[in-house]
Order: structure tokens, then sequence, then C-alpha cells
């Protein structure tokens, strides 16, 4: 099995296909397609955050000269782990300021999911931010291994554990050196994992280890807004929280923060989260 770090970095450089036998992108009517590789995890079906990535990536391939501003990303069927998507970005709007994209993911079984991406140019403003203060970085003895993460990460609390607690969670994160443009998707990529373990820490007996056997989940929607340039080799805080479980779903929300206290994404993710009866 190769490199996590590498075969995640492999994954988010995505091209146009070219056409068959012209050498030619394959574009018309503001399509463009894409074909994208899968992380060689030992994971049956597609991990979201890898599609969360990828998209935010073709967005910005679509649009080169614009920021992704925000993604909504709809999972509509499992993806399987062996097989190559097929992307499809339909570029809907590109002003001198806004641009839209949506980007449809398909296996040979059908469409896996689909994202509705906004691109914006950076505008001078005035700036103002009402969160609460960023603690001081974690030391190396609360460094923790999150599977499918490959890079960096310190925090306070195990989701693993059955202990119980709020359904709160915050978590440094680093990565190592990588370039400023992937830091939107890597990002995005981090925030898919943990908001389900999240929404468990108050059920006694019960963590995330308990997905296939207490319960079955996957994320339904995943949505990230990015406010502020960032790099993901600087240390980022993620503070999240699930304010709700009911009906057979889970709901979290959650910030990304510099060191520094700025405020740089936000997200949302809900979840289906099926108990055994």
């Amino acid at each position: 099995m190769p490199d996590l770090w590498s075969d995640l970095l492999a994954c988010l450089d995505l091209r146009p296909v070219p056409s068959e036998g012209t050498g030619e992108e394959r574009v018309g009517d503001d399509v463009t397609e894409f074909e994208g590789r899968n992380q060689q995890l030992d994971y049956r079906r597609v991990f979201g955050g890898q599609l969360l990535g990828q998209f935010i990536r073709i967005a910005s391939v679509t649009c080169p000269d614009k920021a992704v501003k925000s993604q909504h990303a709809v999972f509509a069927r499992e993806g399987r782990a062996d097989e190559p998507v097929q992307y499809r970005a339909t570029r809907h709007h590109e002003g001198r300021s806004f641009g839209t994209v949506t980007i449809t993911a398909r296996q040979s079984h059908g469409v896996i999911a689909t994202s509705s991406v906004c691109v914006h140019v950076l505008e001078d403003g005035p700036e103002r931010q009402s969160v609460d203060d960023v603690p001081a970085v974690l030391g190396p003895e609360y460094r923790v291994t999150i599977d499918m993460i490959p890079w960096e990460i310190r925090t306070t609390v195990d989701l693993s554990t059955d202990a119980t607690g709020p359904p709160e969670f915050e978590a440094w994160m680093r990565t190592p050196t990588a370039d400023p443009e992937l830091a939107p998707a890597l990002a995005a990529y981090a925030t898919d994992l943990t908001l389900i373990g999240t929404a468990l820490r108050p059920m006694d007996g019960v963590s995330q280890r308990g997905t296939t056997t207490v319960f079955t989940s996957a994320v339904t929607s995943h949505t990230i807004w990015f406010h502020r340039p960032f790099r993901t080799d600087d240390w980022l805080l993620l503070r999240q929280h699930s304010p709700l479980l009911a009906n057979g779903r889970s709901f979290g929300r959650g910030d990304v923060l510099a060191e520094d206290g700025n405020l740089v994404a936000s997200y949302a993710q809900e979840a289906l989260l099926r108990f055994a009866s």
C-alpha cells in the first residue's frame, strides 16, 4: 500500500480527460470531463472526503482565476473503491467576480455524488468576526492517529472510546509541506471524518468504532464555506459540535481557525445514523 499522504496528493491531481484520438480536452457548452483515481485504502467504498477534495480541485481547474468560496455536496449512493470516478463539470456562470459550477461524480452503477460550487475573486473590504478565542496549540504528547488522516493531529478527546462527553470536538491539525492551492481540498477532506463521532459522544457505550456493528452510518450531505486564504502546513484548529441527532440522522457543524485566531472556513454535515433494533 502506498504512503497515504502521497496517495492523497495523487488523487487531487486531476486533469481534463482528452477526447479519444485527438489529444484535446473534452470541452463543449461549458462542460469538462475528468477522471479521478481513488485512494488505495483498506476500505471497500470511496471515502467521502476524497470526493469533497476532488470536487474542489475540479472547480479550481474549471475556473482557475477564482478561489472556491463554497461547496455543497450530496452523496447519492456508495462509491466503489475499485473503480475510477468519472466527473462532469458544468460551468453555469462565470463573471468578473463570481462563478458557479456543478459537478457530477459517476461510476458504472450510476451517480454517486453531486456538488454545487461557487467561486469568487478575492476582494478588499472591512473585516469582522465573532468567535471564541483560539487556545494554544496542544503539545506533542496529545498527538493521536485518526484513520485516513495522513498528517499530524493533536486533541484531548478520543472519539474511539465509549466514554461519554458533550457532543463537541476540537483538534489541531498540520499537514506536511503542501501547495497553498491544495489547502481548500485538504481542509474539506479533514472535515468529513469526525462529525458522526462527535454526535455520538453523549451516548453511553457507543463510539464511532461501532459502525457496521452497533449502527450504520453514511454521510448524506456536506457543505463547506471558505472565508480567508490559509495554509494547511500551518496549525489549524477544527472546532465542531453536533446540536442534533433525530429521525435516524445526525447533524454537525464546525469552524476551521488559524493559530492566530482567524476564522478561515466553516462546515456542516448531515449523515444517516441508524441503530440496530
